[in-house]
């Protein structure tokens, strides 16, 4: 037991004193702020058409702590996904691996401290749920079990359950984080959909880890019984509409049954049995691998040593080229993007991207487009950490004008490979005409690499990007206007929209170039 605690403190630790979780812990804040919006916001988090309920304890507890569960899910298995790995690449596992812990005392060190990240998150918008509720509520009675209950039953089933996807999701897809970042993303959206579209009520409370049909079949048979009506849609989440006429309608929390309570502890069964499941796969940090010989042809060029016991052969050496331009650099930088990652992979991505030629246009700018540059996350998100990671920045920062050559290079480089991914959909609207949509894909793609930029030089890691990019992609498939970076969706003034995407884009590199001139100024 001493080695699991040991494990789940310094990794808890480890966690929560990066740039990571702070930034993270700064956007929950807001988040938890936003979940409950004042009487005049354009937006709502609980839409129910034509009524609007009222702002009692109820509402905000449950509200609050159902947009935590379902928005710390979200980012919440990328902020915690990486135990592992990083025990592998400091090599921390060897040494546990010669303890004598066992797989799955250490797989369930691991979803445990996965899951004291995520609780103490969750831990920060409970507390952010009640003062909101004393903000933006006057004359209700304050209820606290109204809040215990919904973090209780909806966010900590489904902070178990992410924690331990988290780390199944490691063992069986190995160190391609790309891969377990796609399986995730169309995992939670294969489980929303699946548990807002089924038909039975029993089996859809049974599928769901967050409790959400529970709480909208709720308020919705409260709506239809007040007010003798048939409604059938109760969205969860953040909705944009107009303002209009609405009634009002008081809610009084969930009717707890023993269905409810019965599918509860089934996930925090099922995580744990996924757990115990992948400790018979778990590899335990043996990578010893059959090394096949070939038989390599004798080639004098290549066995003569260019440093003979006589001296340095410099016909035998590389010839030196000068040259201080910034397209060797521009070069570098593609083939890093390019040979990074399986080659199969790019047989994927191709097929992605051409698919763009023969789906519908709004379909491939709004969806497919979107995904696709996501699958490149690994990828932008290390074009200006690698430095950093491969501990080689006390090179690059002293060689010949890095600001003026190596930066540059790096954010152009991932804007070609943007474009030329979003070639296909690009030539579609240079054939209708549409230089509007051309360059907001231009922008689109300068802006997101300018994003994986700017925070991967302040953070000096990769993992924030990917959550921000996350949230991004999937804010933007669900039609959010606030996530359109690449004019996926119709605005109302152009001009204005433009004028904010060159703004940001503007903003982030200089932010981008202070900050690595004073790191380079600063080693």
């Amino acid at each position: 037991m001493r080695y699991i605690y040991s494990i789940i403190k310094a990794d808890y630790l480890q966690r929560t004193r990066s740039y990571a979780f702070l930034i993270t812990l700064a956007i929950t804040f807001y988040a938890a702020y936003s979940f409950v919006p004042p009487p005049t916001a354009s937006y709502t988090t609980l839409n129910v058409v034509g009524f609007k309920g009222v702002y009692n304890s109820a509402w905000v507890g449950y509200v609050s702590g159902m947009m935590t569960a379902i928005m710390l899910s979200l980012y919440g298995f990328f902020l915690v996904n990486g135990g592992i790995k990083k025990d592998i690449d400091t090599e921390v596992g060897l040494i546990i691996a010669t303890t004598p812990i066992t797989n799955f005392e250490y797989l369930l060190s691991k979803m445990l401290s996965n899951l004291l990240v995520l609780l103490t998150i969750a831990g920060c918008t409970f507390v952010v749920s009640i003062i909101m509720f004393f903000v933006r509520t006057s004359g209700s009675s304050f209820i606290i079990s109204n809040f215990i209950i919904p973090y209780l039953l909806f966010v900590v089933p489904a902070m178990v359950f992410i924690s331990s996807l988290a780390v199944v999701a490691e063992v069986f897809l190995g160190r391609k984080s790309i891969l377990q970042y796609i399986a995730f993303f169309f995992f939670f959206g294969a489980l929303m959909a699946n548990v807002n579209g089924q038909k039975n009520e029993t089996l859809a409370v049974i599928i769901d880890p967050y409790g959400v049909r529970t709480m909208t079949t709720s308020i919705k048979n409260q709506v239809n019984t007040q007010y003798h009506q048939h409604i059938e849609g109760v969205n969860l989440g953040f909705t944009f509409n107009s303002k209009r006429g609405f009634r009002i309608f008081e809610w009084n929390a969930i009717t707890i049954t023993g269905l409810f309570l019965a599918s509860r502890l089934l996930w925090l069964m099922l995580s744990m049995g996924l757990v115990y499941l992948s400790s018979f796969f778990f590899h335990r940090f043996d990578f010893k691998r059959a090394l096949k010989k070939k038989a390599a042809v004798a080639d004098p060029q290549l066995t003569t040593p260019a440093f003979a016991a006589t001296g340095i052969n410099r016909t035998l050496m590389p010839p030196l080229v000068t040259d201080y331009g910034i397209f060797p650099f521009i070069k570098t930088e593609l083939l890093l993007l390019v040979r990074k990652g399986s080659k199969w992979l790019w047989l994927i991505i191709a097929g992605v991207s051409i698919s763009m030629l023969f789906a519908p246009i709004g379909i491939s700018h709004l969806y497919i487009l979107p995904v696709l540059w996501f699958l490149q996350v690994t990828r932008l998100s290390e074009l200006a950490t690698k430095e950093e990671t491969y501990r080689l920045h006390y090179f690059t920062y002293a060689s010949y004008k890095p600001l003026q050559r190596m930066l540059p290079a790096q954010i152009l480089a991932g804007a070609i490979l943007g474009i030329v991914l979003a070639f296909p959909l690009i030539l579609r609207y240079v054939i209708a005409g549409n230089g509007y949509a051309i360059f907001n894909i231009i922008s689109g793609a300068v802006c997101i690499v300018l994003l994986a930029v700017c925070i991967g030089i302040i953070s000096k890691g990769k993992k924030l990007f990917e959550i921000i990019f996350f949230l991004l992609t999937y804010a933007l498939t669900q039609a959010i206007p606030i996530a359109d970076y690449l004019g996926a969706i119709p605005h109302n003034n152009h001009i204005i929209y433009i004028a904010v995407i060159l703004g940001l884009n503007v903003f982030l590199a200089i932010v981008s170039f202070v900050v690595r001139g004073y790191q380079s100024r600063h080693l």
